[in-house]
């Protein structure tokens, strides 16, 4: 690993859940009554909303009937979708705030005979979720938030896919218009201190503790033991925040203007989500 991919192994698991616990991801995509179906399907629209390319890319209706292992649920958007469209699903999360969330959400929506919760750290996801192999293994933006992200990769070759699985996987993009604008905004230029500006600023909530971010090269280094399949950078936060914050969606004055073919074109050179389909390579 380059250094960057080493910046973060000094800090504890449980400073990572102590964070997402604190805040569980989209938690404020709405501002119905928080469990209800209300709440839910409004978070469920801003976030497809916001990042349209996710549905395309989990294909969800494709795993109908098939087994799909979730690293990283966060309050469960996707497993829903999984769920919903017949799919077996045994999701994962760090936070038991974000996981409980979820588990609620499962029993308001009637699916929760489909999907099996497990509160567990993806570094050692064989101490708490049984070996088997699955059909997908899908993690979006969760695995370069873990201070060890080879760890996690190690464990799914080795206990939850075989030659016949696919391994989707988003992390984030290093080169991105995102990354470039932390340096210069929040930390007014300073590219020597990159890694730690970016992951302190990567989220919604600001001081996360782990956040790495990948190249191409890195991924695939990252990815040993898998043939990517696919690959592709996709996603730009178009929205002035402080508009975002109270539900509207006034755009930054660049992208106001920007005809669609170009901002798409811009989101798939320096987009914020490296977005990675692989296969497990025959042993």
């Amino acid at each position: 690993m380059d250094h960057e991919e080493k910046s973060f192994e000094a800090v504890p698991v449980e400073t990572v859940a102590s964070y997402w616990n604190n805040r569980p991801c989209n938690i404020r995509h709405s501002k119905s009554e928080r469990g209800t179906k209300q709440y839910y399907d409004e978070v469920e629209w801003r976030k497809y909303f916001v990042e349209p390319h996710i549905p395309a890319f989990a294909e969800f209706n494709k795993w109908k009937g098939k087994k799909v292992l979730e690293i990283g649920c966060g309050i469960g958007t996707d497993t829903m979708n999984f769920a919903r469209a017949g799919a077996t699903v045994t999701a994962v999360d760090l936070s038991i705030e974000s996981m409980n969330i979820a588990k609620h959400r499962a029993e308001v929506f009637g699916l929760s005979d489909r999907i099996t919760f497990y509160n567990a750290n993806a570094e050692e996801l064989s101490k708490t979720v049984p070996p088997e192999h699955y059909d997908l293994v899908y993690s979006f933006g969760v695995i370069h938030h873990t201070p060890h992200p080879e760890r996690v990769i190690e464990e799914i070759k080795k206990h939850y896919v075989n030659e016949n699985s696919t391994f989707k996987i988003m992390m984030y993009n290093r080169y991105s218009l995102k990354s470039l604008r932390i340096i210069l905004t929040e930390g007014k230029g300073k590219f020597w201190q990159a890694e730690k500006l970016v992951a302190t600023h990567s989220e919604a909530q600001t001081g996360c503790p782990v956040t790495y971010t990948y190249t191409h090269n890195s991924i695939k280094k990252l990815l040993k033991g898998f043939e990517i399949t696919e690959e592709f950078v996709d996603h730009i936060f178009p929205y002035q925040i402080t508009h975002y914050v109270n539900y509207n969606y006034v755009k930054i004055w660049p992208y106001r203007f920007m005809p669609k073919f170009l901002f798409r074109l811009l989101e798939h050179f320096f987009g914020w989500h490296l977005c990675v389909t692989a296969k497990p390579l025959k042993k």
